[in-house]
């Protein structure tokens, strides 16, 4: 059974005010609950179904709370629960600002959206990207609906949150930094590297001029054929997903 002050505690982390206080998040699903367990992230408390637990056996000396279906559909952020869902700590990974100049590396300029931020994510650790930079403006990773969107990748790519326009700033001269443009060039053609920074922009106002002018190697993901009018822009985590394909086709 699910007490008052636990479902009190899940519903309260879908606000970042009260993730940030607690340092806690809330995973949903079996393989994601399962891959954050096995990647070492501490739990301190699973909730779950009779049934759930009868069909899956968790390996794990955390809590675990036996709810009806009743109670997990009060404590669950899906439309459809799917039967266990549970309290994780956050990670505390140490921030390597010097990164990007021994690996390729995403940062985020004001992305909003949670399932984009989850997606990106999912698409970094596809890519063997590990490292990812937000600016503070970025939407909270920790999220419920960035969590299920990155299906266990919040386990395995870091994630940290910064000034970006002057960690960029920083970086200048030291490796290439890269961003995605109307202006830009093709990123087909153009020369790219196996290490440096990719900067992804808002959603609705592309990277911000803060970053902007820090950013040496302007690229442009062309639309086809050349000169037809089609989409006014691609949605930033398929544009992510294009990018970081074409990077990593470089280097095979």
């Amino acid at each position: 059974m699910i007490s008052k002050s636990l479902l009190k505690l899940i519903k309260s982390l879908e606000q970042r005010k009260f993730r940030k206080e607690s340092g806690l998040f809330v995973a949903e699903g079996g393989k994601t609950v399962q891959d954050l367990l096995d990647l070492g992230l501490e739990a301190i408390n699973i909730i779950a179904t009779k049934e759930w637990l009868s069909a899956h056996k968790l390996n794990t000396r955390t809590a675990i709370t036996t709810a009806s279906e009743e109670e997990m559909k009060k404590a669950s952020f899906l439309r459809t629960p799917q039967g266990v869902l549970a309290l994780f700590r956050q990670r505390q990974d140490d921030i390597d600002l010097t990164a990007p100049e021994r690996e390729l590396c995403l940062a985020l300029d004001g992305v909003q959206d949670p399932g984009n931020i989850g997606t990106i994510i999912r698409i970094a650790d596809w890519f063997g990207i590990k490292t990812i930079f937000c600016s503070i403006g970025t939407a909270d990773i920790y999220n419920p609906k960035t969590v299920q969107a990155t299906m266990g990748a919040i386990g395995r790519v870091k994630v940290h949150y910064t000034n970006l326009a002057e960690f960029i700033s920083n970086l200048n001269g030291k490796t290439n930094i890269y961003g995605t443009f109307l202006d830009g060039k093709n990123i087909y053609s153009h020369p790219l590297g196996d290490k440096g920074l990719i900067i992804m922009g808002n959603e609705g106002n592309g990277i911000s001029d803060e970053c902007a002018q820090h950013i040496d190697k302007r690229l442009l993901i062309p639309n086809y054929p050349a000169g037809c009018k089609t989409s006014e822009s691609l949605n930033v985590s398929v544009a992510t997903a294009i990018v970081c394909s074409e990077f990593r086709r470089r280097q095979n």
